[in-house]
């Protein structure tokens, strides 16, 4: 067994293990880390002797279209081995990550060039022959949290396993292998039973390299212009703000709200605690269609992260809605607000319609202001 093994969330000072781990690949040792896919093996890129131990794990591993591949703590890592991006590319990194998406790059060679010095590697451990470069940014908090407090980039091989398959457990690694790690961070099964979707991506369109946790119909849609609203149950708030948020939004671009979704734009609505399937209440129903919004067909949905990623932009009802989207994604902070500014927007379940009419009429304005501070693309 390695030397030391930490059950992560069993222990009462997560913050010190996770600035070990980072010590440790800071300093050229191996650390068994968790994504949200599988465990792997991390070292730090600039560390030689430490690339030669991942890729000798590497080998004893299923293989991916890269020796190796770097995984960044935070997407905006991304700029200094990339340069600059077109509109596509540049809307993958931010609609897909923190997520389970590899993304390939080709970068210019004077800008390879640029980076291997700033980086302080030799250009054929960032780019290959062909100037690809494979990044990863993890949606897992222990990855994320360990890799940004990482002194340099951080290059990260699956695990071997004596069966091949991916270790999704840290019991699914060969001995030898984790016997040979510095340090492992054990943190339960990972959340997905598939492999990250890899996806080459060019200036004006992307290729699905290798399917995993999300295929092509999934992509397409999180790739949409998304605004989402949040509150408790999604059957009141939440969704009343959705359906004059389209009607708005339909009366700006002239569109039905057919239309709207072929434009690429969606607006959706979710629920902290809801349960799925559930309608809008009634009074919602008639206080929005009183303005000329339908409701009728709402079912509730459960909050998600990956709705949490699909979105551009969040409002909650309430602080404690938003304190909810940010502990399932921290990294949505910079687009998750409340609707009203420094006011929770009360829930009107088991009120009449009086009050319900009242909250739509409020409700519109908000909106309308929202959308003026970041209007949808």
């Amino acid at each position: 067994m390695a030397s030391k093994v930490i059950n992560i969330f069993d222990v009462g000072d997560y913050e010190r293990h996770t600035v070990e781990a980072a010590h440790l690949l800071s300093s050229g040792g191996v650390v068994v880390l968790p994504t949200e896919t599988v465990y792997g093996f991390a070292g730090l890129l600039s560390a030689g002797p430490t690339l030669a131990r991942l890729r000798a794990f590497k080998s004893a591993s299923s293989t991916g279209p890269t020796p190796l591949t770097i995984h960044l703590g935070q997407r905006d890592a991304a700029a200094r081995l990339l340069g600059d991006l077109p509109e596509l590319p540049t809307r993958l990194i931010r609609k897909l990550w923190p997520g389970p998406v590899g993304l390939i790059f080709k970068v210019a060679a004077e800008h390879r060039a640029r980076a291997a010095r700033e980086v302080g590697v030799p250009e054929s451990e960032l780019y290959d022959a062909a100037g690809l470069i494979t990044l990863r940014c993890p949606d897992h908090p222990i990855a994320r949290d360990v890799i940004s407090a990482t002194a340099g980039f951080v290059v990260v091989t699956q695990a071997p396993t004596d069966n091949k398959t991916p270790a999704h457990r840290i019991s699914d690694i060969s001995d030898d292998a984790l016997g040979s790690a510095d340090l492992v961070l054990s943190a339960g099964p990972s959340r997905f039973s598939k492999p990250s979707t890899l996806l080459r991506v060019h200036s004006d369109h992307y290729d699905v390299v290798r399917p995993g946790v999300y295929d092509d119909r999934i992509l397409q849609r999180m790739l949409k212009t998304t605004l989402l609203f949040v509150c408790s149950g999604n059957t009141c708030r939440s969704p009343m703000a959705m359906a004059l948020a389209r009607k708005i939004l339909c009366e700006k671009l002239r569109v039905t709200e057919d239309e709207l979704d072929n434009r690429g734009i969606s607006v959706l609505s979710a629920g902290t605690f809801a349960m799925p399937g559930s309608r809008a209440t009634p009074q919602a129903v008639d206080a929005v269609k009183d303005l000329g919004a339908d409701l009728s067909k709402h079912r509730s949905r459960p909050l998600t992260p990956e709705l949490i990623h699909q979105a551009d932009v969040i409002y909650t009802m309430g602080r404690s809605h938003k304190s909810a989207v940010l502990a399932l994604a921290p990294g949505a902070a910079g687009k998750t607000f409340t609707l009203a500014q420094n006011a929770d927007i009360e829930d009107p379940i088991g009120s009449d319609v009086s009050v319900y009419r009242a909250l739509a009429q409020s409700m519109g304005p908000l909106i309308e202001q929202r959308l003026s501070e970041r209007p949808l693309n």
